[in-house]
């Protein structure tokens, strides 16, 4: 039991060295830094361009889509590295099981394709529109016979 109190009391003394360390370093840089903020300061920065509009923009979602698309396999290949570094070890059973998870991974990728996510520039649907009726003449009397 003591060596699990040692082991958690090492954990929270990093813990609290990491919060120290980052405190510090935030009160430091607010000490030393001169503060005199104006307009051109204050403003939005886009790519050394001045800044047009509203910053409120609404995005279209297939550029969010295409993002965590790309973090998914981004993610998948961190899985891979350490799979590789001792794929000679674990033997015939580890490359079975990462040809299925590569296998699910083409299959989340032909899945995203087919439906279309990965395209910037969808086709605008062609909706055929019904013609208009001739409209129909009303009379004017009543029909009660």
């Amino acid at each position: 039991m003591d060596q699990t109190l040692s082991n958690f009391g090492a954990v929270f003394v990093f813990l609290m060295l990491g919060i120290v360390f980052v405190a510090g370093g935030y009160l430091t840089a607010r000490m030393l830094r001169p503060s005199r903020p104006n307009e051109e300061k204050l403003s939005t920065y886009e790519c050394g361009e001045p800044a047009v509009g509203s910053a409120w923009v609404k995005f279209n979602i297939r550029f969010y889509v295409v993002a965590l698309i790309f973090i998914i396999f981004d993610v998948e290949v961190v899985f891979l590295y350490p799979w590789a570094t001792v794929f000679k070890e674990l033997g015939t059973f580890a490359l079975v099981e990462v040809l299925i998870f590569a296998g699910i991974l083409v299959l989340g990728l032909v899945y995203a394709w087919v439906k279309g996510d990965l395209d910037w520039v969808r086709p605008t649907p062609n909706i055929p529109k019904m013609p208009e009726l001739p409209k129909r003449r009303q009379s004017s009397g009543s029909s009660n016979g």
